[in-house]
């Protein structure tokens, strides 16, 4: 198994479908997540091919993203069954990128998937993390802020992107997310200075 052959062509894969995403589930954010998520498992010791697979592939069949979340995630193991990735290692990157999600508020019971886990949420924080958040929330029709509206952009730090700090699964991830987080405090220190002059 040529592995560095694979990822190329899981990142094919990957590009085809999130290419053209407006909401900051793009390309670039899969392959931020990909690269992070090596990156950490060679400090940690995991598995290097099955973290990176793990993170290209781990918004396939994100339910906010996909109309049916199901078969684009059947679709996902069709195409690695074709890439003659044995079945044991599509499981592995399956039970790898089954908790990820904020959203299921759980901690993936693989080292891969909890280092996936914090590759992914390193992305949502600091200074690409504010352009992912205005993105979304711009491509969900949400305000940027409102005083008297809960369901803002600015909200939205105060519900997930502030608390990630203390939810990171492994020492590096925690490490870099201590600077990503006072970037954001900052930047919000900055955006209600100036948003309270008019």
């Amino acid at each position: 198994m040529d592995e560095n052959l694979l990822l190329k062509k899981i990142e094919s894969y990957v590009k085809e479908r999130f290419e053209n995403d407006v909401t900051g589930h793009d390309y670039f954010h899969m392959k931020r997540v990909a690269k992070t998520a090596r990156q950490i498992a060679e400090k940690e010791g995991a598995r290097l091919f099955l973290t990176e697979a793990a993170g290209w592939l781990h918004d396939i069949g994100d339910a906010k993203l996909f109309a049916d979340s199901n078969q684009a995630r059947k679709r996902m193991i069709d195409f690695l069954k074709e890439l003659k990735v044995p079945v044991e290692m599509i499981t592995e990157i399956e039970i790898a990128i089954e908790d990820v999600s904020f959203s299921k508020g759980k901690v993936p019971e693989t080292l891969e998937g909890r280092i996936v886990q914090d590759a992914d949420r390193l992305d949502a924080i600091g200074a690409l993390g504010i352009a992912r958040t205005f993105a979304f929330g711009g491509a969900k029709g949400q305000l940027i802020y409102d005083e008297e509206q809960g369901r803002t952009s600015i909200q939205h730090f105060y519900d997930k992107l502030l608390t990630l700090k203390d939810k990171m699964n492994t020492e590096s991830a925690k490490l870099e997310a201590l600077e990503r987080h006072a970037l954001m405090e900052s930047y919000l220190n900055q955006f209600y200075q100036e948003w309270h002059t008019c």
